[in-house]
């Protein structure tokens, strides 16, 4: 029935019990005496009005009847068929058109019962109910996908009324026929796909359960009986080849007594080796056990590598492998001397316990820490294994888990050991800086015994529950940033500095390593290109600007590659890389120095800094201006920064006269910024620059371009020892200062110092801060031009 029908008023009545048809669903039914009661009463009376209405077929009111409860609402369907199934029984074929409310009886033709059908009307979808059809739609397809059914699939993709595509859910046969008759009963069409959204969506988690556990159950068994099979007819194999024993890697007794293993961990091993015996092949606890024996066997409990006692031959090692670096090379050098001594007096070779052998790294990207620790193994002719430690979170890494967890695994201290092959390898802790802390532990506690020399003879593993001797493992850690490392981790390492390169260092450790290793993975030869010194250096100068060498052989790699382009495509049969090609391989220079134009205005100061990419230069801008008298800070600076710059303020506030400043200029307001504000900043050495631009905006004399500072400020005005010198030094030099002032403190760092970097800078250290205001200022502009600045 259309749209635009006219509903007949009366209507046999045809009770359908534990069934409910909803409109637009064809269903064949057996009739009982009420049903053919109703259906030849309908026949009646369409013979009766044949020649009054062009629609000729019988139609009856379908309603449910669930627990000897009536209905109140229907389906006005037409019968399309009467007859018989294939078993005899009489059948007829109703064909649901629209929704009915059940009214008050009637009388009609025939033995059947007769009732008002009242009209139910549909409602024009709104945009509510569109997005409601979807998401129903949405759900029965996804129930469907995971049975297959493409063709139902496209019939449900085909419906767009969102009240036919709700009254198909008298097909779904995850729906009871009391949720049906809910949904013949609910006239709204929103209401209705609410309901229905909500059953199907319950059903779909619910089988995607299921099927996910039957599908599992089905691949185990299927596995299980697979592994069955291969099995029997491997011990068939074995029997036929009279090899009907157990081969050796399942005896496990005699795999224990016949390895070389200390007498405590023999007698732990066999301990296990009952318990297997004892257990089921099939009882989850076999599995741990052959597990926990296999790592026992494997590790090299009695191996050891023999130490090279040939100090000079060693050195040679380090110093073929890396350019500089000396402290670090010497610290090498005086670790195999001890050694060699010992082995010829006939002592005791020590290894860790008490001698201090944990060194520490600590330096910025690309300084060469990590290949370090491979040249240091080389040299003492030892296994080299790296435990990357970065981002390590969890205890159980470093201890291991306990046996009784699923997956439990030694820690990586273990596995490196296994990996070596021996007792005494060169055992790299990368990055031990960036090892965190949360709710599983702290690895960095757990590190406390490894790297303690006094304790780590006698290593206890969770997964191992053994004595494991540490003491003759080198152990090398490297950082970035040594202040991320916890205090009492740093205590037990010997801390070496490798602060950075100068140009000179990057030059020739660009010649001798970085372009023959590029020009390898090239492949390119020397003869089809070289790279003069003076290219390099103008890399290292103006197109690079880091404390390490990593950026620099990128550049080296990228100008290799487009110099195997030209020679590939017969553009140049051979390429001479110098300054003026520069520019066409690996673009224009990316750093120039910019001290000049930064302080050529009063009130703007170089300063010196070091962060965890190595030394930085950090400018200092300062501006007054009328308003309420304070002190604002920016820049993202932490709480150091900003008492530095209140005790620079303070300073200058307190020595107005002997500065020259007029104090009502100090009744301004007072603006400090460190530009790059999206760089956090904290520490206490920009205090000798916050007070020479302060004294430089208010005296109107800007600071000479040249000049670079660094120290902490009193309210006394005395410069107090900061750190990092070396790299401040070396940040300097990049940046193109010729005149750095440090504090008179640190003058025994300067011997750290390269001499050549010594040479280049002329470093002077300061005791008090009006040292430096009396020879980094330029002369007094006008008090016009200071207000203007």
């Amino acid at each position: 029935m259309t749209q635009n029908q006219t509903l007949p008023t009366a209507l046999p009545v045809v009770f359908l019990h534990d069934v409910v048809v909803l409109p637009g669903m064809v269903v064949p039914i057996e009739l009982d005496d009420s049903s053919r009661a109703a259906i030849d009463a309908a026949r009646l009376a369409t013979e009766s009005q044949r020649g009054d209405s062009p629609d000729d077929q019988p139609r009856v009111l379908v309603a449910p009847r669930l627990e000897d409860r009536y209905a109140t609402h229907g389906v006005v369907a037409v019968v399309d068929k009467v007859g018989r199934f294939a078993g005899g029984r009489p059948a007829a074929v109703l064909r649901a058109e629209r929704r009915a409310a059940i009214g008050a009886g009637v009388t009609g033709p025939g033995a059947a019962l007769w009732v008002e059908a009242e009209d139910v009307p549909d409602v024009a979808p709104t945009e509510t109910t569109l997005e409601l059809a979807e998401e129903y739609r949405a759900l029965v397809v996804s129930v469907l996908e995971r049975r297959e059914a493409w063709q139902v699939i496209e019939t449900v993709r085909r419906i767009t009324d969102p009240a036919t595509l709700a009254d198909m859910s008298g097909y779904a046969p995850y729906l009871d026929a009391e949720q049906k008759r809910q949904v013949l009963e609910t006239a709204d069409v929103d209401e209705r796909l609410r309901l229905l959204i909500g059953w199907t969506r319950a059903y779909d988690a619910e089988d995607e359960v299921n099927d996910k556990i039957s599908t599992d159950v089905r691949e185990s068994l299927e596995k299980n009986q697979r592994e069955f099979l291969l099995r029997q007819q491997l011990a068939a194999i074995r029997k036929e080849l009279g090899e009907g024993e157990p081969d050796g890697s399942d005896d496990y007794r005699a795999r224990v007594q016949s390895a070389d293993l200390p007498d405590a961990v023999r007698e732990a091993a066999l301990r296990e080796v009952d318990k297997l015996e004892r257990s089921s092949d099939q009882a989850p606890d076999a599995g741990y056990i052959r597990t926990w024996l296999d790592t026992v066997l494997e590790l090299p409990w009695n191996e050891r590598t023999e130490d090279s006692h040939d100090v000079a031959a060693a050195r040679a090692v380090l110093d073929a492998d890396h350019h500089g670096l000396d402290e670090v090379k010497d610290r090498i050098t005086e670790h195999l001397a001890v050694r060699a001594r010992r082995a010829e007096r006939g002592l005791e070779v020590i290894g860790g316990r008490g001698s201090g052998a944990v060194v520490l790294l600590a330096g910025p990207p690309g300084v060469g820490k990590t290949s370090l620790g491979e040249s240091v193994a080389r040299a003492l002719g030892r296994s080299f294994v790296r435990v990357a430690l970065g981002g390590v979170r969890d205890e159980a890494e470093i201890r291991g888990h306990r046996r009784t967890y699923v997956g439990a695994l030694p820690g990586r201290i273990v596995r490196a050991i296994k990996e070596a092959g021996s007792m005494n390898p060169v055992v790299l802790l990368d990055e031990v800086d960036k090892v965190g802390a949360d709710y599983r532990g702290d690895p960095a506690a757990a590190l406390l015994e490894v790297l303690d020399p006094a304790q780590n003879h006698t290593f206890r593993d969770h997964y191992l529950e053994l004595d494991l001797d540490l003491s003759d493992v080198l152990f090398i850690a490297t950082a970035n940033v040594v202040e991320q490392i916890p205090t009492a981790l740093l205590d037990r390492m010997e801390l070496v500095t490798i602060d950075g390169y100068t140009e000179d260092d990057k030059v020739a450790i660009a010649r001798d390593f970085l372009v023959p290793r590029q020009l390898e993975r090239a492949a390119l030869t020397a003869d089809e290109v070289t790279v003069s010194d003076d290219a390099l250096g103008e890399l290292a100068a103006n197109h690079t600007r880091e404390a390490g060498v990593r950026q620099l052989e990128r550049l080296l790699a990228k100008a290799f590659r487009k110099a195997a382009t030209r020679l590939a495509t017969g553009e140049v049969d051979r390429l001479d890389i110098d300054v003026d090609v520069l520019t066409d391989l690996v673009g224009r220079p990316r750093f120039t120095p910019d001290s000049h134009e930064r302080t050529d205005v009063p009130g703007v100061a170089t300063g010196l800094a070091v962060t965890g990419l190595g030394g930085d230069v950090l400018y200092v801008e300062t501006s007054v201006a009328e308003g309420k008298a304070g002190l604002t800070v920016t820049g993202q600076l932490g709480d150091v920064m900003k008492e530095s710059a209140s005790i620079a303020l303070s300073w200058v506030r307190a020595h107005t006269d002997e500065l020259g400043i007029d104090p009502a200029a100090l009744e301004r307001s007072i603006h400090v910024h460190f530009p790059a504000g999206a760089i956090p900043k904290d520490g206490p050495s920009a205090g000798v620059t916050m007070v020479t631009a302060l004294v430089s905006l208010l005296t109107g004399r800007p600071v000479r371009s040249d000049v670079g500072m660094t120290g902490e400020v009193t309210l006394s005005g005395r410069v107090l020892p900061i750190g990092g010198v070396k790299q401040k030094l070396l940040a300097a030099q990049r940046a193109g200062l010729a005149t750095v002032y440090v504090p008179e403190r640190n003058r025994a760092d300067l011997d750290d110092v390269p001499a050549e970097l010594l040479a280049e800078l002329d470093v002077r250290p300061v005791g008090r801060v009006t040292e430096i205001l009396a020879e980094a200022l330029e002369p007094a502009h006008t008090v016009a031009e200071a207000v203007v600045a």
